[in-house]
């Protein structure tokens, strides 16, 4: 009776269906509008914000932080048009805050502009995205986002730092260093200044460490979700594990302890063995051990594996010029980068979720770069004295932590590696059956 009415009326079973699928994607639209507005509407109220263009959009690492969206974006769609919506994004955000805000100009706030109109476009089209490639987009998009955050979370985190431990470590690492017999902070500050050409590209790399991030996680995620979520987990959780060990051992570079010293009159070292180590008052960010400039580059390096050479290559001129300028401008010591090897691999083992905890190689890499990380602090807190009795023990030292952390380093990935292509193998098994 019912069927027979609804087919006097003209609604026949086919109908309706087809009515109420068209109210399902209306709705649907509706929605994706809704979220196109407001993610479009908030990244004009950042841009338009005071406080957010002279605190973040004018700052050097937060611009290029914001600016790595574009390579998630690039990497991800590979679409010309898509780079045209960002210029005309990153032109119309320029205008608001030149011409309507008033705002003083800044070189790189540039670099900001596109990273947040990147950010818009990469967002909208995850929105409008069917499912099967909405996920990668999400993937690229929430990462990118997360690690924007992270940056602009990261002043504040290191002021919190500083008032908490007005005293620093620093004439302890600089006593280790100098119990090496050879201050190399000092040559490397007084070499980069002889080749200024040098020196200028390893601060631009120094500053640009957001682009290889984004790089290799977005060619990760070309390649393999899941091994790529792993890697963008640890670049996240870097920056507050490091904060911790700032907190065990707060100290700034010898640029900050010796001043106008550095790098042209290093102390002799019958000076340091005379050194009274003690902690001093300093101004300044405590974010000297480890470097997590070194620690981001080598997660950076490593994760690299698999990708495509050029990939690798741009990885290896940042591991390399990020020594350079981490010791050249006097930020650190020796014992940061050092320190910094055990630690990322620490980073990597906590982050490998897709292998399990009982997995030999993974719990290996975590606990030696745990404890190789935590006995450095505690030896440099407590023993310092203990490196003067001769350079073959620092020296040794250096060397009994950097090789091992490369050693397991090589078995962790290699071990993730076989255990990805398992699943692989069992479905063409099941395929081929």
């Amino acid at each position: 009776m019912a069927a027979r009415g609804r087919a006097r009326a003209g609604l026949s079973p086919d109908r309706l269906k087809s009515t109420h699928s068209n109210a399902v994607i209306d709705r649907q639209s509706a929605i994706r509008f809704g979220l196109s507005a407001a993610m479009i509407a908030g990244v004009i109220a950042l841009a338009l914000s005071w406080n957010f263009y002279y605190e973040s959009m004018a700052n050097a690492y937060l611009s290029l932080a914001l600016g790595s969206a574009l390579i998630v974006l690039a990497i991800l769609r590979r679409s010309w048009f898509d780079l045209l919506w960002v210029v005309a994004g990153a032109l119309v955000l320029a205008a608001l805050d030149y011409r309507v805000m008033e705002y003083k100009p800044f070189f790189m706030a540039g670099f900001s502009f596109v990273g947040l109109s990147a950010l818009a476009v990469l967002g909208t089209r995850t929105i409008w995205a069917k499912p099967e490639d909405r996920k990668l987009l999400l993937y690229g998009f929430v990462p990118a986002v997360l690690f924007v955050a992270s940056e602009w979370t990261a002043s504040y985190l290191l002021d919190m730092t500083e008032s908490l431990h007005p005293k620093t470590f620093d004439l302890f690492l600089f006593s280790f260093d100098g119990s090496l017999r050879v201050q190399i902070s000092f040559l490397v500050g007084q070499f980069l200044l002889r080749n200024l050409w040098l020196r200028t590209a390893a601060l631009a790399i120094y500053i640009g460490l957001p682009s290889p991030l984004a790089l290799v996680y977005a060619s990760q995620l070309r390649r393999q979700k899941d091994t790529a979520l792993a890697v963008m987990i640890a670049f996240l959780v870097t920056g507050p594990m490091g904060v911790l060990c700032y907190n065990m051992l707060p100290a700034c570079g010898p640029v900050h302890l010796v001043g106008a010293a550095f790098p042209w009159n290093p102390p002799s070292t019958a000076d340091l063995m005379q050194l009274n180590v003690v902690p001093v008052l300093l101004a300044g960010a405590r974010n000297a051990i480890p470097s997590l400039h070194m620690t981001w580059v080598l997660l950076v390096w490593w994760n690299s594996r698999g990708l495509a050479r050029w990939v690798r290559a741009i990885a290896m001129l940042f591991v390399v010029l990020t020594v350079l300028a981490t010791l050249g401008t006097g930020e650190h010591y020796l014992i940061d980068l050092v320190a910094a090897f055990p630690f990322s691999l620490m980073v990597q083992a906590l982050c490998s979720y897709s292998m399990p905890t009982r997995n030999r190689e993974r719990r290996m890499a975590f606990v030696f770069g745990a404890f190789a990380t935590l006995i450095w602090l505690a030896l440099l807190s407590f023993s310092v004295k203990l490196f003067w009795i001769s350079p073959i023990i620092p020296w040794g030292m250096i060397v009994a932590t950097i090789a091992p952390s490369i050693l397991l380093w090589n078995q962790l990935l290699r071990a993730g590696t076989q255990g990805d292509s398992v699943p692989e193998k069992v479905a063409a098994a099941g395929a081929g059956a």
